[in-house]
């Protein structure tokens, strides 16, 4: 296990900005996230961590040490790809040793380390097999496996789940989680996927064009955005925002209510809601439409995510509504800058 620190981190290739002056300080075991869209530098931070591309300028410091000039592998970090990367040709214990049998360890320290990974992830009735005859679960687990024999001291992970289906994806983040208990090591994990980042992270650093916009813990980011970036991007279903009286006012979709059906309180934000659309989904109900107030023209969408019990034979498409919103739940945001006023 080990720190990571960035300091003033700057990557670019040519006038691209990939990574335009990060600074990020990761404690001892701390699993942490990357989130953003695809081009926000998210994954060339990584890799010029991992010491695969050569920072413009700026530091790096892999357990208090200046790891710029260091090459990858003597870095002690290990990382798990989309891809798995894993040799077609080769059965899944020779490719969990493989990292091990090229550092010349004896054969039967190999044989322990390997064990120990296929029992810690579950998969030492498929060591025999080759990757084709493994599901996309199983070769995830595989490529966890041969990055975890090498006891890094930082895991980097670049959107490993990504190739999953839903359910499989649901199963594997419970794994990453557990595993990450069991070994406690420093582990920065790479994802566009919200659910994912708030899930697993125990913080999360949003990134857009190169910069981390906000970084903390994932509720305190979900509940308390900096910017409507972070509010819109931060979250499934992000934030809804209304331009009322000149202001931007965010809140979220399981914070907008009918009159009367929500939270007991006097405090409410009264709005004035035109349902579009609803989707009955069992156990809740997503209702999408446009708040009346809006000053925009024409309005943005707006979200409503409510219990069944709640609204069921009572909501109807193509009316209008009378909904509130606690105003303790409400955030404020400058509409020119994007910037929170609260």
């Amino acid at each position: 296990m080990a720190t990571l620190e960035t300091r003033d981190l700057h990557t670019h290739f040519g006038q691209v900005r990939a990574v335009d002056g990060v600074d990020l300080d990761v404690k001892n075991g701390e699993f942490i996230v990357l989130l953003g869209a695809s081009g926000s530098g998210k994954t060339t931070l990584m890799r010029t961590i991992a010491g695969l591309e050569k920072p413009t300028s700026g530091d790096v410091f892999i357990g208090g040490r200046l790891a710029n000039r260091l090459p990858p592998k003597t870095r002690n970090i290990a990382m798990v790809f989309q891809s798995y990367a894993l040799y077609p040709h080769k059965t899944a214990y020779r490719n969990i040793a493989f990292p091990l049998q090229a550092s010349h360890m004896p054969a039967d320290k190999i044989r322990s380390r390997v064990t120990w990974a296929a029992n810690l992830l579950s998969i030492s009735h498929l060591l025999d097999r080759r990757p084709r005859a493994l599901s996309g679960g199983e070769r995830q687990r595989v490529a966890l496996a041969r990055a975890l024999v090498r006891e890094p001291a930082i895991f980097l992970m670049d959107e490993p789940l990504s190739n999953l289906d839903a359910k499989l994806r649901h199963s594997a983040r419970r794994e990453l989680k557990r595993l990450h208990r069991e070994t406690g090591v420093t582990t920065i994990y790479v994802t566009h996927d919200q659910v994912e980042a708030m899930g697993l992270g125990e913080r999360v650093a949003v990134m857009n064009a190169g910069r981390i916009e906000q970084i903390g813990a994932p509720l305190d980011i979900y509940r308390n955005p900096v910017n409507t970036f972070v509010a819109q991007f931060m979250g499934s279903p992000p934030m809804n925002l209304v331009l009322r009286n000149g202001t931007l006012i965010g809140f979220h979709a399981e914070d907008f209510f009918p009159r009367g059906r929500g939270p007991n309180s006097e405090d409410m934000e009264q709005l004035t809601f035109r349902v579009v659309q609803v989707e009955e989904l069992g156990s809740e109900v997503l209702v999408y439409g446009y708040v009346a107030e809006d000053e925009r023209e024409p309005p943005p969408e707006v979200l409503a995510t409510l219990p069944t019990a709640l609204v069921s034979g009572y909501i109807a498409e193509g009316a209008e509504y009378p909904f509130e919103v606690p105003r303790p739940a409400i955030r404020h945001f400058d509409p020119v800058t994007g910037l929170r006023k609260d």
